[in-house]
């Protein structure tokens, strides 16, 4: 998965530029930049390239509803979906669509599927070094790949057992385990 912004011109023109950097602007996550920009070009394509500004409630309905009853996608995907198109709409063109009446979508949320303890161990166990103590770190402190990866020398309490998390997903801050077992080879 490529994790680098898409490059968008100083003096944007193009809308899809001109969404970008107005979410950008906002300083929200590049994950969250991708997913609205995929679901808004995936709204403009099913209504044959018109333009937002042209659209509005019917529209929106009439693809929400088609997500969930043509692609079959689960109820989580058509509120991405929902939220990508909302904010296109309210935060970026600065139209309310009002009450929106679309179908929503049967399919029911899976649960996922984990490791267990086992496998989870048995992978940590093949690998050395860095890879094995941020392994470990996200295993045994649920932390994100980004977390684990901006930790730092004074996020890490060894007396109170815990970890300090900053800008965490959602400009937040928390704080959360540190396994017994990881205090040694931190603090190496």
């Amino acid at each position: 998965m490529n994790d680098i912004p898409v490059p968008i011109p100083d003096r944007p023109t193009r809308f899809m530029d001109r969404f970008r950097a107005f979410i950008r602007s906002r300083y929200m996550a590049y994950r969250t930049e991708k997913t609205y920009c995929l679901w808004v070009r995936d709204f403009i394509r099913f209504n044959r390239m018109r333009r937002p500004e042209e659209m509005g409630k019917a529209e929106v309905d009439t693809w929400l509803g088609h997500l969930a009853t043509r692609r079959s996608v689960s109820l989580n995907t058509q509120k991405t979906a929902l939220n990508g198109v909302v904010f296109l709409y309210k935060q970026f063109l600065g139209i309310d669509l009002g009450d929106l009446q679309f179908e929503k979508t049967s399919k029911g949320r899976r649960l996922p599927v984990v490791f267990t303890h086992e496998e989870a161990m048995a992978i940590i166990a093949q690998l050395q070094g860095h890879h094995r103590l941020a392994a470990s770190l996200m295993y045994g402190s649920g932390l994100r790949v980004m977390e684990t990866a901006r930790l730092r020398v004074q996020d890490v309490d060894f007396a109170q057992h815990c970890l300090f998390v900053r800008e965490t997903k959602g400009e937040k801050w928390r704080r959360t385990l540190l396994p017994k077992s990881l205090i040694q080879p931190l603090a190496d």
